[in-house]
């Protein structure tokens, strides 16, 4: 800055000679007076003893503040290096903002400006085209080679919620990474206090990072068309961009991202309710390397929108995700048409479509690589959807059902019977599966299934019958049945009998059974239990514990335990003697002591790391010292809720087991 000026050196501002020109000439700033003949001697700056008469107004101080934005913007953009506008961009927020408005084209390095200056000097006729930004080629960053400060994908990222995210907060973020390439990945989530964010934020990023791969916009109501226009006129690199709850953004802004990023890979828009279909539409036709497309409760995007982005891009898509969206059974016929390359479907929430659409979408054949399908609040899949689809998706692993009324014993087993390469199937709220539909999924699953999860089917009846043991599923590791209120002890020890090689077994809410069904489970398993969650299981005793401990205790990882009332030391002392590599243990709401505490922390060979003891009513002070004993190797201990212990004994954990995340 000190060049601009010229304030050192010996141009200096007194050369040896009167101030002024003429002394009869008065000044603005300097009333003659009686001073009208001060000398100043050669290169020596005056003395003067006597204070001389200021007439009008006091003097002002010099200030750089006077000159006009065009002025700072030519000094700025010819500062060094990236420190120098930083320290700059502290001074004032007028500073700042200009600061932010230069481009790194823009930017003059020291080469540039020394080559500026002596054209000036040799030529001035030439100045003013001298401040002419050059073109990005001709320019050489001096800061290229500085330390870049990354993440995991390998650039710079920055993540602002709530009223962190302002105008002020990003032109700081753009100044303060330009010398090291800008932002690789910003993500902004706004609430309702956000009030400071604006279009003007998002000019600056795109100003100062245009290498920004990753954009993440998130309940901002206040960003429209204008600031993705200023991301995709400066800004040729994004990869991926999602935009959720953004009400004011509409196709304009949307399609000048499209046709501005060519390396765009993965695109979610979600309760935008200005996007119509033509931005899919481009988003098909200017993205050749789109992959991933999640379209969420979106209203104004239809069957034309999903025909257009299919059709053009279907052949290179590979994820996508409809929801909540205005779209028929039309869709999912082009989705089985042009999905070629297909690998993970989420249908979710779409009331118009019906049985036809699913068995149009099955009978396609083109979704041959499919391997994860979801189908979610659904009403119109039926049991004829599902086994078209079987035949149509040969190579499916994954299937998600939730929420579908129509479907019921005969289509889950179809579709099992046709799905060979089925190895993990969920079933969430689908109240017409019984008892007789999960064995002959069971049994007819092709000998690959290897999880089953039963979620809150209401239509499960703990009912004795016999079923043939001739088709055994050896290859289901992980079971799952969760809140489903019929599902019973008979129901279990059938299935403890058809799946012996389980080593992952949850049985979460289930308030039905009690021992007599849970044993056999253990008992007949041959391979080795590593999870346990019993959580809800009201009724177990101190029995089923200890059969899981002798039987399973060297494999044994995780146990849960919470809400099993009938649990008491007696569980403890057992797992206490048995379970040589168990690292978490949940034992909230449940009848355990102090005493049951004790044999824990006697167990030499335990090595915990997670202890739950929530809601442990007789638990007390008495058990620090052997907390203190388990907390040499714990990460995680939760006390919330135990009356027996006190505050004090809590400050002493806290002070002592450092290394622990405590919750009390």
């Amino acid at each position: 800055m000190a060049k601009v000026f010229d304030f050192s050196g010996v141009d200096g501002f007194f050369p040896g000679e009167f101030l002024y020109p003429n002394p009869k000439e008065s000044s603005p700033a300097l009333s003659l007076g009686s001073h009208v003949g001060v000398y100043f001697p050669l290169r020596k700056r005056s003395r003067i003893s006597a204070p001389y008469v200021v007439s009008g107004e006091p003097k002002k101080q010099p200030s750089i503040e006077v000159l006009p934005d065009e002025c700072l913007f030519e000094i700025f953009r010819r500062l060094p290096g990236g420190q120098e506008r930083s320290i700059s961009a502290c001074v004032s927020k007028r500073w700042l903002m200009l600061l932010s408005c230069i481009r790194k084209e823009e930017i003059c390095t020291a080469k540039t400006t020394q080559f500026v200056e002596t054209e000036i000097k040799s030529n001035p006729q030439k100045a003013d085209d001298s401040s002419k930004p050059k073109e990005k080629g001709e320019l050489e960053s001096e800061d290229e080679n500085e330390y870049q400060e990354t993440d995991s994908h390998g650039f710079l990222s920055r993540s602002l919620d709530g009223k962190k995210a302002t105008d002020v907060r990003l032109a700081a973020i753009a100044v303060g990474t330009a010398s090291r390439g800008g932002l690789g990945k910003l993500s902004i989530r706004g609430s309702v206090a956000t009030r400071g964010l604006t279009n003007l934020g998002l000019k600056a990023i795109s100003r100062g990072c245009p290498s920004l791969r990753v954009l993440s916009l998130w309940n901002l109501p206040s960003i429209s068309d204008e600031g993705l226009c200023e991301i995709a006129s400066g800004n040729h690199s994004l990869e991926k961009l999602d935009l959720s709850h953004c009400p004011s953004i509409t196709d304009k802004g949307l399609i000048a991202i499209a046709m501005s990023s060519p390396n765009l890979v993965s695109v979610t828009i979600e309760s935008c309710s200005k996007i119509c279909n033509e931005s899919l539409q481009a988003l098909g036709s200017y993205c050749p390397k789109l992959r991933c497309v999640a379209v969420n409760n979106c209203p104004l995007v239809g069957d034309q929108g999903i025909a257009s982005l299919l059709s053009s891009a279907g052949n290179i898509l590979t994820k996508a995700k409809f929801q909540a969206l205005n779209i028929s059974d039309v869709s999912l016929a082009v989705i089985g048409h042009y999905g070629r390359e297909m690998t993970d479907l989420a249908l979710i929430g779409l009331q118009n479509v019906n049985e036809r659409g699913f068995w149009v979408m099955g009978k396609g054949r083109e979704l041959k690589k499919l391997k994860s399908l979801s189908i979610i609040a659904c009403e119109g899949v039926s049991d004829l959807g599902l086994e078209a689809i079987s035949n149509g998706c040969p190579d499916l692993k994954l299937l998600g059902l939730g929420k579908c009324p129509l479907v019921s014993d005969n289509g889950v087993v179809s579709f099992a019977k046709g799905a060979g390469s089925l190895e993990n199937l969920q079933i969430d709220e689908c109240h017409r599966i019984t008892q007789s539909g999960v064995l002959g999924i069971l049994a007819n699953c092709g000998g690959k299934l290897k999880a089953f999860t039963l979620a809150n089917c209401f239509g499960i009846k703990d009912l004795e019958f016999g079923f043939p043991l001739t088709s055994l599923c050896h290859s289901l590791r992980s079971l799952t049945i969760q809140n489903c209120p019929g599902f019973g002890d008979s129901n279990l020890a059938m299935l403890g009998k058809i799946c012996p090689n389980l080593t992952h077994v949850d049985l979460s809410g289930l308030n039905g059974i009690t021992d007599a069904g849970f044993l056999p489970l253990v008992q007949s398993s041959e391979a080795r239990l590593e999870k346990v969650n019993l959580s809800g299981c009201v009724n177990l005793t101190d029995n089923a514990v200890a059969a899981v401990a002798k039987l399973h205790g060297e494999t044994l990882e995780l146990l849960n335990l919470d809400g099993c009332r009938y649990i008491t030391d007696v569980s403890l002392m057992a797992i206490a003697r048995n379970c040589a590599i168990l690292s978490e243990l949940d034992v909230s709401q449940s009848g355990i002591t102090d005493s049951g505490i004790l044999a824990l922390a006697r167990a030499e060979q335990l090595n915990l790391q997670i202890l739950s003891l929530g809601r442990c009513s007789f638990v007390s002070d008495k058990s620090l010292p052997f907390l203190n004993v388990l907390g040499k190797t714990l990460v995680g201990l939760n006390i919330q809720n135990c009356r027996g212990i006190s505050f004090t004994t809590v400050d002493i954990l806290l002070e002592q087991l450092w290394r622990c995340d405590i919750l009390s």
